[in-house]
């Protein structure tokens, strides 16, 4: 809802690496980056919200409310719409962490304007209606049934969620399908009404525009919004230290095969983390990584991978290999699991870091020079805490050394902390049915009752009786026996047989041979 009082000037908290942060009333936090040297404006609004936030039967949620908030809101019937009509270059996109949109476009005052009223409104004011979700659920299905075609997606899928026993990091963002197709609304517009809130999202505008203006204008426009009373709730689960290593086989109908070995690592914001950064490019980069040289040029493989997690929480490292349908997934993996292992005898060198340093410094370089890559960038930092955590991890990546990055692999890159994924290619995969929850009122439409079992006598245990009643013999052999004859529920009989062995003085000390015995 919008509230009446003007709002209050914004708070500035701090100016680092050209980006100005500040922090309304309400809640949210704004970066301004301005470039005039660019003849574009990206605005950027990242929400605090991703899979690992959804509850059971949730999964899919967060990713849902991405289509959505393109569809209807208070001002607007349909903003992708309305997006389109002005010639913005715009998307939105889910993880585990965070969702995002941006949009970006040429630099002009009234665009800049629209960008900011429309973001404000899909803030609060995305309806998220039923009619919306069943238009909109064709498109869901097709990106659900592109991800479960591609095969190496799902070796990743897979071997991730076997990485994780507990945390929701298992679990896929695109979600269940039952769940999506299931979906309650009133539950769906509470995840949202949660989660899309001034207080858990952070505005940013990257670009060409006047950054007095502009604040003025974000004061005017978002901090209109009110700043909700909830308290989110902490997530808290910590994903236990791996004890061994985990296999996972996938079978399919595909025309490429593949290995994947993921490790447990800390979160971004580790001091250990750049090291994990050098490891990707030292084994997984084309041409110049390890898994490259000894699997791709000698024909093993046909393409190598590997990324981290940069993650608010405990994340992995992946490294991996794409292999064709002719080559030997499981000579492959040994390969992959050799090269990893080989880092204790043959560690990180002087040229693999500085390799590594180099091309990490491009790639950071590209980034700051486009505002769109730059918004989407700071995303994950702010995903994984806060947006200076990419600019600290420059910093780290700048300051590692042999002997630092070489000891936290050694730490971290364990067989035990692994879990291994393998994609075999095959014409005829083994699947069995598909097993369905049945209704009980269903399974039981055929049934029929049966005679009542017997219900026996109702029996006097007290120790007279039960005297009188047994019956003591002994046979010729010495078997004692002993029969108490009663009527019992369902006509059964009890049997026990009690052997005696052994004196006192042979099962002393024998207590373990005795019970076996």
């Amino acid at each position: 809802l919008l509230a009446t009082a003007a709002p209050s000037s914004p708070a500035p908290v701090r100016e680092a690496e050209g980006i100005s942060e500040y922090r309304l009333a309400n809640g949210l936090q704004v970066l301004l980056i301005p470039d005039a040297t660019k003849p574009t404006v990206t605005v950027n609004v990242t929400y605090r919200v991703g899979s690992r936030h959804e509850g059971n039967g949730e999964t899919g949620m967060a990713h849902l409310l991405e289509h959505l908030v393109f569809k209807t809101t208070r001002r607007f019937a349909n903003v992708g719409a309305e997006l389109s009509k002005r010639g913005m270059d715009f998307n939105g996109s889910t993880t585990t962490d965070r969702t995002n949109y941006f949009e970006t476009f040429p630099a002009d005052p009234a665009n800049l304007s629209w960008a900011l009223a429309m973001e404000a409104d899909r803030m609060t004011g995305a309806k998220v209606l039923r009619t919306d979700l069943d238009t909109e659920m064709s498109v869901v299905r097709n990106e659900m049934e592109a991800g479960e075609n591609n095969a190496l997606g799902i070796l990743v899928q897979r071997t991730q969620a076997a990485a994780y026993q507990w945390h929701a990091y298992g679990r896929s963002t695109i979600g269940a399908r039952s769940d999506v197709e299931h979906v309650d609304i009133p539950r769906l517009q509470a995840f949202y009404q949660r989660h899309y809130q001034p207080d858990n999202a952070t505005l940013i505008v990257a670009g060409a525009f006047d950054a007095k203006k502009t604040l003025a204008e974000i004061t005017r426009v978002f901090g209109a919004l009110r700043r909700p009373a909830r308290a989110l709730p902490a997530t808290y689960t910590v994903e236990p230290v791996q004890e061994g290593e985990r296999t996972v086989s996938l079978r399919r109908i595909s025309a490429m095969q593949g290995v994947i070995a993921s490790y447990h690592i800390p979160a971004m914001a580790s001091a250990d983390f750049a090291a994990f950064e050098v490891a990707v490019t030292a084994l997984a980069d084309t041409p110049s990584g390890r898994l490259h040289k000894r699997a791709v040029e000698p024909g093993l493989a046909a393409q190598t991978f590997g990324w981290t997690g940069r993650n608010p929480e405990p994340g992995l490292l992946n490294l991996g290999l794409v292999l064709k349908s002719d080559n030997d997934v499981d000579r492959a993996q040994a390969l992959l699991t050799e090269t990893v292992d080989s880092l204790v005898k043959e560690p990180i060198t002087a040229e693999e870091l500085q390799r590594a340093q180099a091309q990490w410094a491009k790639n950071f370089d590209e980034v700051l020079a486009s505002p769109q890559q730059l918004c989407v960038t700071l995303s994950e930092a702010i995903a994984a805490g806060d947006w200076r955590l990419l600019f600290q991890l420059r910093n780290r990546m700048e300051a590692a050394t042999v002997d630092g990055v070489n000891a936290t692999l050694r730490q971290w890159l364990l067989p035990s902390n692994r879990t291994l994924g393998r994609l075999y290619a095959t014409a005829t995969p083994e699947r069995t049915p598909l097993a369905l929850p049945i209704a009980a009122a269903d399974a039981l439409k055929d049934y029929v009752p049966k005679a009542a079992v017997a219900a026996g006598e109702v029996f006097d245990t007290s120790p007279a009786n039960i005297d009188r009643r047994t019956q003591r013999f002994e046979l010729a052999n010495g078997l004692k026996v002993a029969l108490l004859p009663k009527r019992s529920r369902g006509e059964t009989v009890e049997l026990a047989l009690n052997l005696h062995y052994g004196t006192l003085d042979t099962l002393r000390g024998r207590r373990t041979e005795a019970n076996l015995v």
